[in-house]
């Protein structure tokens, strides 16, 4: 496996930077990132590239920013959209066979704000069907494969802008999270993934998963990035402190609460030890961490299964029953079972979801954040089902979900950043939560870190071509 470091930079703000002193056009971001599209195309990261569209609305766009228009730090950049997220005019298939031939009318609301700030959307991305899975293994578009390792899986469910941002061939992906899956690719991929609040953002236009819990929101190289793509989708302006460089931010006053033992459970020995490392780097950022003790944690699994099963069953139900061999197995399964849950135990879930968020409200009385790892594990084998963790095999389904359920069920904002890397070369993701209305104060935090470290700059070898665009 071959690691490159350093700079130059690859980021939106670069690319950006680039286009407007005139070092580098539209088109020709346009062309190297669709190249990058095709040369990676054994990871099936992509399930449509609309490479026509995008040229022309380069030439289009370049004209704009030659005649001083300017519509924002995404003018110009070229982006990608999960499968599951509509583009008027192309096919929104949700990774599925059922919507193979369903052509959108209009833009999903997120596509339109990244179309307001003038970004060029060069294709879907891979996901799991439905976005119901943590491995991206598509039966109908193919297995997505993790840059880093083409034996192992992106994760999912919106594996495929995972896997397209770590290659480098597009400088940010929206990817849609119910239980995770904004985080569980920014993680396994070595990039920072950003799930809003529920009802932060639209998700009109999105094919629903779990419609308490399901939430849009960017996959890019660093905090700085994901702040650009999430200002433009809230309509709001980059806070002006994500365009600092050098000296790294302070953390001086902020309060980071570490869930206690649950954090460093059944981890992965590498993962713990990068974990210790990262709260370290914290406190030498001027935070000061805290453990603190959260209740009943060992259900959490279990009521995210439900209400991640019962929910997307009401949609699927008649699917389900009429049309089971056009779901690929796994899925099919899942939504079955999610049939057979009672409304006792859907009710039971939900009322564990309300004691959740009152624990969390309660660290946020005098805590700012709450830190953990993002998996307790770093990326498996495709085809992978369990993993040892603690002396006994766990479920890779199950593991995947540890941490990141605890934001989803809370319906709080969080995201993933890499904190290093196993000895193996894969990364290694780390999981702020927040508070409500945070998101800015989660990437902030990231971005202090993110100033201290260089784990964000490493990518794999698949990933080169955009660099020498972005610089000229």
């Amino acid at each position: 496996m071959t690691v490159h470091t350093g700079a130059p930079e690859f980021s939106i703000i670069t690319a950006a930077s680039g286009l407007r002193a005139g070092a580098v056009s539209v088109p020709d971001l346009v062309e190297q990132s669709l190249a990058q599209a095709d040369a990676i195309a054994d990871l099936a990261a992509f399930t449509e590239i609309y490479a026509d569209h995008a040229k022309a609305l380069a030439r289009a766009h370049q004209a704009l920013i030659a005649n001083g228009c300017d519509l924002g730090p995404l003018h110009g950049i070229p982006v990608a959209v999960k499968a599951n997220v509509a583009v008027a005019g192309k096919r929104m298939t949700a990774g599925s066979k059922l919507l193979a031939d369903r052509i959108a009318d209009t833009d999903a609301d997120a596509t339109q704000a990244l179309k307001r700030q003038g970004a060029i959307i060069i294709g879907a991305t891979n996901m799991h069907e439905f976005a119901w899975g943590g491995t991206t293994a598509n039966p109908h578009f193919g297995q997505c494969r993790n840059p880093w390792d083409r034996n192992r899986i992106p994760a999912g469910s919106s594996g495929g802008s995972g896997a397209a941002v770590a290659a480098r061939a597009v400088f940010a992906a929206l990817g849609t999270d119910t239980g995770g899956s904004i985080r569980l690719p920014a993680s396994m991929n070595g990039l920072t993934g950003l799930r809003p609040g529920v009802g932060r953002l639209s998700t009109g236009g999105i094919f629903p998963l779990a419609w308490s819990m399901d939430t849009v929101g960017p996959i890019a190289p660093s905090a700085a990035d994901c702040a650009i793509v999430h200002a433009a989708l809230c309509g709001e302006s980059v806070p002006a402190g994500f365009a600092a460089a050098g000296r790294p931010a302070s953390l001086s006053g902020k309060r980071i609460a570490v869930p206690t033992p649950y954090a460093f459970a059944a981890l992965q020995t590498d993962v713990e030890t990068t974990f210790r490392d990262a709260l370290r780097q914290f406190e030498a950022l001027g935070a000061v961490v805290d453990p603190v003790s959260l209740a009943d944690l060992d259900i959490a699994v279990d009521a995210q299964v439900i209400v991640d099963a019962a929910e997307p069953s009401a949609i699927h139900a008649d699917w389900v029953r009429t049309r089971p061999e056009d779901y690929g197995d796994d899925v099919r399964i899942l939504l079955e079972a999610g049939l057979a849950f009672t409304a006792e135990e859907y009710i039971q879930a939900q009322r564990y979801r309300t004691l959740l968020r009152r624990q969390f409200e309660r660290i946020f009385i005098d805590h700012d954040l709450v830190l953990t790892p993002t998996l307790p594990f770093t990326a498996p084998l495709i085809g992978q089902a369990t993993v040892m963790l603690g002396g006994r095999e766990e479920s890779t389904l199950t593991g995947n979900m540890r941490f990141t359920c605890l934001a989803s069920l809370a319906a709080l904002p969080a995201a993933s950043f890499p904190i290093g890397f196993d000895t193996a070369g894969l990364p290694v993701g780390g999981q702020l939560i927040g508070p409500h209305d945070s998101e800015m104060a989660i990437l902030a935090a990231v971005h202090a870190f993110q100033g201290a470290s260089d784990h964000h700059l490493r990518r794999p070898s698949a990933g080169q071509s955009l660099t020498s665009a972005t610089t000229g």
